[in-house]
């Protein structure tokens, strides 16, 4: 094909390895069915999905090539094949083109903002999203027919991610643009930033598929920090909590939380917190700053969620506590690269 195409464009050198797809669809009634023995032979590689029409796939074939015998092919085909006596009818041709990776830090400045869209039932709980917020303006640069949204992490409806902020990844679906310069991407990045007093990106870049993987490798080895206004039902005095400074290394053992059962599976989880220090408010507040393994369930760890997490700042204190503001201090994560302002 490949001689056929450059003679009729013009002698134009055809690239075998593009960003440009363009898939032409044909059907053949007479061979439709070529492939079907395969399924009882190598029933392993026709497995049935959700978004699938036919289990007969491209690569569901191809591994039942690869998996199968000569000797075994011969047996159920015919060799050589009969001979067609129609042709193929063209369906249609779609041209896509690969998806594009952008990715940066996002903070989150608001109290009332979920990472993703939330709904309950069907039911939109809350306007927006921090992922909302940054994909607007970037598919509609991009001309991208639909994204995929990941971060390092996430953080609770009601938790600020401030510092740095948290590293995050999109990949854009066929996009119709795949190339911004530095400015056009500094201006993306700044429309991001005035469109909501919510949010705040840096360094906002495009990235390879490969570079992608970075953000999630060793993601639980990876520390995070953290500030959080602790109440305690028992008064105190600034002496009651200076001992909390000189614990380090702290291994939890924390049952998945009962807020997060839903979603994640029941495991007890061991994770560190590596220092603690502690800043006294009035009798019965105090600032806790935390550096801690990534995972980490930190409001499980002040409260002690019905015993679940231990040890646990109640246990510590001797008294009851709860958290009533978290920050997300830090994402120690050495990626995307930073892009100076």
């Amino acid at each position: 094909m490949q001689g056929l195409v450059s003679k009729e464009l013009g002698g134009a050198v055809v690239v075998t390895k593009s960003a440009l797809e363009v898939g032409v669809e044909f059907t053949h009634k007479e061979t439709d069915a070529d492939c079907h023995f395969l399924a009882t032979v190598c029933p392993d590689c026709f497995k049935p999905a959700k978004n699938k029409q036919s289990v007969f796939t491209r690569m569901a074939v191809v591994k039942a090539l690869e998996k199968i015998s000569d000797v075994k092919f011969l047996r159920h085909f015919p060799c050589p094949p009969t001979q067609p006596s129609s042709c193929c009818s063209p369906q249609g041709v779609q041209c896509l083109h690969l998806s594009v990776f952008v990715a940066g830090r996002y903070n989150k400045f608001c109290r009332s903002l979920p990472q993703t869209p939330w709904l309950i039932d069907g039911e939109r709980r809350m306007e927006s999203s921090v992922e909302e917020l940054i994909a607007a303006p970037v598919l509609s640069t991009f001309r991208a027919e639909g994204f995929n949204f990941s971060s390092s992490g996430r953080e609770d409806v009601d938790v600020r991610t401030l510092g740095n902020g948290r590293p995050f990844a999109m990949e854009l679906l066929n996009p119709h643009r795949s190339r911004l310069s530095r400015m056009e991407m500094k201006q993306l990045q700044q429309t991001i930033n005035e469109s909501s007093d919510k949010i705040r990106v840096r360094d906002l870049q495009i990235v390879t598929r490969d570079a992608m993987s970075r953000m999630k490798e060793g993601e639980e080895e990876k520390t995070k920090s953290y500030t959080a206004l602790v109440w305690t039902r028992r008064p105190i005095q600034r002496e009651d909590i200076s001992f909390i400074g000189d614990i380090k290394e702290l291994t939890l053992d924390q049952k998945t939380p009962l807020r997060v059962l839903h979603r994640r599976a029941l495991a007890v989880r061991q994770r560190v917190v590596h220092s603690m220090n502690v800043h006294f408010l009035d009798p019965h507040h105090f600032h806790l700053r935390l550096k801690t393994q990534a995972g980490t369930y930190i409001k499980e760890f002040v409260h002690g969620d019905f015993g679940r997490t231990k040890p646990n700042l109640c246990e510590l204190l001797r008294t009851d506590a709860d958290i009533l503001e978290l920050d997300v201090e830090s994402v120690d994560v050495d990626w995307p690269p930073a892009i100076p302002e």
